[in-house]
């Protein structure tokens, strides 16, 4: 047989009770549709997760001419045209066993079920997702990775369904999407459903569509229909994994500031996703976690705005057990000092606050304790108008000095990824040492300064080791975060005591001592 009329091989990896058999029957319908020579064998498995099952289908792209084609029973490693698994497992076992080359378009679920031995594990037993997602995007000519799960359940139908939309969507089958969706109505079994999945997941494979959490998280905050439409159009563009992490960050910068806001939050987010090549992805999501922690970051404005919610107050009910009629008296205890005065005060006048308070000796020292009762009338209004002042954060000190931090640091992120990506994603965590408010947010801000001088700005400025540098940062962040005291800056430790005067008096008759000059 010339290789240009050479069989189109199909190989489907699922689990058992996921219904492959019925994908194989729906592929080889439509191939019989279209008057194509067509074969398939299977091998059944017997249990949920430990038998997999797999299905191989060989057909013609063209009807038969001359003699009859021969078909093989049993794919071969490096011979496969596309591969559909239903689990990520199933993916990287496919990709094991050879099946996954330049030739392959892989299409799979991220989404995972568990191996019984990963169960059984005393600790965490589970094999990372990123690193079977990696190997996939690595062998495959093209690789279509997208949650089958999700839009599986979300339709009511199953994986097989959105198995075959997904394999339709990748552009596989040489024959249009009605075909498919004419078998389908042609089975005669959860049609609707079917349809619903086998849509959702077509035009997921094609890309431009919203992942369903993050359209679900949009919904659910009942934005503006123009908002929602501008956000979905953003996150459109970006894999599935960004797209649940953007939603939901950009949704918790709107909820901390405004709007604006959470459109720079959206626009770092692309910038991120630029700057990081596919074998960068661990580093680029856990960055952009970290990136919507850090901007929405605590200070005493947001603090009495959560303080004064009425959600707070009806949970609180509902810890208290009150019922209905019962009064609930709820005090807050603040003790602020001049560093959080200072920080939501104008930048100059924080600045100039902070100046007084080192030089009088009042930092860390000057506290104010404040018992406000917030189910009172008078202590609501307390913690409601320093809530008001979230118009004014921008232009505080404390925003300043997080802002000049977070822009290196996304500096820093754009000029490892591409050069080093496991010490990138170290340095993506480097935020999480910054938390908190008063003391212990300035405890954090010089563990960060001890970190990034020590590890991130030597390499910025020379040829790192990627290895060697991300395990020495993991290490260093690891025992920062074990040190909630600080005890490991230098600004912490106890300095030794200085060398004090020792004061010489002559006694006088009758018991009294005279003073004299000192000696050293």
């Amino acid at each position: 047989m010339s290789p240009s009329n050479a069989p189109f091989t199909i190989l489907i990896a699922a689990l058992g009770g996921e219904g492959g058999g019925v994908l194989a029957d729906w592929i080889v319908e439509c191939a019989v549709r279209q008057g194509l020579p067509v074969q398939a064998t299977s091998v059944p498995g017997v249990a949920q997760r430990t038998g997999a099952t797999s299905y191989y289908i060989e057909m013609l792209r063209q009807p038969a001419t001359g003699a009859a084609p021969v078909f093989a029973l049993s794919p071969v490693p490096g011979n496969v045209d596309a591969l559909v698994a239903s689990e990520l497992l199933e993916a990287a076992r496919m990709v094991e066993r050879g099946f996954v080359n330049a030739r392959t378009t892989l299409v799979a679920s991220t989404h995972r079920v568990y191996t019984t031995l990963e169960k059984m594990h005393m600790a965490d037993g589970r094999h990372d997702p990123q690193r079977l997602a990696g190997a996939a995007q690595a062998l495959a000519g093209r690789a279509v990775l997208f949650d089958m799960d999700v839009l599986t359940r979300r339709h009511g139908t199953v994986v097989s369904a959105v198995m075959f939309g997904a394999l339709a969507g990748a552009g596989v089958f040489p024959w249009p999407r009605e075909v498919c969706e004419a078998v389908i109505k042609d089975s005669g079994r959860g049609v609707q459903a079917s349809l619903a999945g086998f849509g959702a997941a077509f035009d997921a494979a094609q890309g431009g569509v919203v992942d369903a959490e993050a359209a679900a998280a949009l919904t659910a905050a009942e934005l503006p229909q123009a908002l929602r439409h501008d956000w979905s159009a953003r996150l459109k563009a970006w894999p599935e994994a960004v797209q649940r992490l953007a939603a939901h960050g950009a949704l918790r910068c709107l909820d901390y500031q405004n709007r604006a806001y959470a459109q720079t939050f959206l626009e770092r987010v692309d910038a991120l996703v630029r700057a990081c090549p596919p074998e960068a992805e661990v580093a680029r999501d856990e960055a952009i976690r970290h990136l919507a922690l850090w901007m929405c970051y605590e200070d005493v404005i947001r603090v009495a705005d959560l303080k004064s919610r009425a959600s707070r107050f009806a949970r609180v009910r509902s810890e208290a057990e009150a019922r209905p009629g019962e009064i609930v008296r709820i005090t807050e205890h603040f003790k602020p000092g001049p560093d959080e005065v200072a920080a939501v005060l104008p930048r100059a006048l924080g600045e100039a606050l902070v100046r007084l308070a080192e030089r009088r000796g009042w930092m860390g020292k000057a506290h104010f304790g404040l018992h406000i009762r917030t189910s009172s009338l008078w202590g609501f209004l307390m913690l409601r108008t320093l809530a008001w002042l979230r118009p004014l954060r921008p232009r505080s000190l404390r925003f300043a000095h997080e802002d000049e931090a977070l822009r290196a640091w996304l500096a820093a992120m754009a000029h490892l990824a591409p050069r080093t990506p496991r010490l990138a994603a170290s340095v993506a965590g480097l935020p999480q040492v910054i938390k908190g408010y008063g003391d212990t947010q300035v405890r954090g801000r010089q563990n960060y300064a001890r970190l990034w001088a020590t590890h991130v700005k030597p390499a910025l400025v020379g040829e790192v080791d990627d290895a060697a540098s991300a395990l020495a940062l993991e290490q260093a962040l690891r025992a920062t975060l074990a040190d909630p005291e600080g005890t490991l800056n230098t600004a912490h430790a106890r300095t030794p005591a200085a060398a004090q005067p020792i004061f010489w008096a002559p006694r006088r008759p009758g018991g009294d001592a005279a003073p004299s000059s000192p000696n050293a």
